[in-house]
C-alpha cells in the first residue's frame, strides 16, 4: 500500500490544492518500509489527483480539501482521510493502528460552484485561504 500525506516542515499541510510536497509511505504488513518526500510538480486539485494516481497512491491523508478535490480523488480511486493536523509521520502511524482522527465530511466553506456549470470556482475565491479556520483548512 502507498499512503500520501500533504506535507510541509514535517506537518500535515492544510491546503490540499496548494501543497508543494507530499510525503509518500510504502507500507507492508502495517509497517512503513520506505518513505520519501516528493515535489508535486503542479497545483490545483485536478493536477494533484493525477499526480497521486501516477505515484500509485491508494490513501491520502490531508488537512482541508474542497469538493472539487474530493471528487477528483474519488474518480482516481484514492481513499481520503481529511481534516487531519499535526505531524505527518504520527498521522500515518495512527492510520496504520486504526486510531487516526479525521473528518470524513471535511469541507472548505468558501468554495462554491458556478451556477449552471457545477465546476469549482477559479481565481479570486481561493485567495482567502484562512477563511476555513475550524473546518480543517482549504483545499482547492
Amino acid at each position: 500500500m502507498r499512503i500520501a500525506v500533504t506535507y510541509e516542515d514535517g506537518q500535515v499541510f492544510q491546503h490540499f490544492g496548494h501543497t508543494r510536497q507530499m510525503k509518500l509511505y510504502d507500507v507492508e504488513d502495517k509497517k512503513i518500509i520506505r518513505e520519501q518526500v516528493v515535489d508535486t510538480l503542479g497545483s490545483g486539485h485536478g493536477a494533484l489527483a493525477g499526480f497521486l494516481r501516477g505515484q500509485q497512491v491508494q490513501v491520502l491523508i490531508c488537512g482541508g480539501i474542497g469538493a472539487g478535490a474530493r471528487a477528483a480523488l474519488t474518480e482516481a480511486g484514492i481513499q481520503l482521510y481529511g481534516g487531519v493536523s499535526g505531524q505527518a509521520d504520527d498521522a500515518v502511524q495512527a492510520f496504520l493502528s486504526g486510531t487516526l482522527v479525521y473528518n470524513a465530511d471535511v469541507q472548505c466553506s468558501h468554495h462554491h460552484s458556478h451556477e449552471g456549470h457545477g465546476e469549482q470556482c477559479q481565481g479570486h475565491c481561493h485567495e482567502d485561504k484562512h477563511s476555513c479556520a475550524g473546518n480543517g483548512g482549504c483545499g482547492a
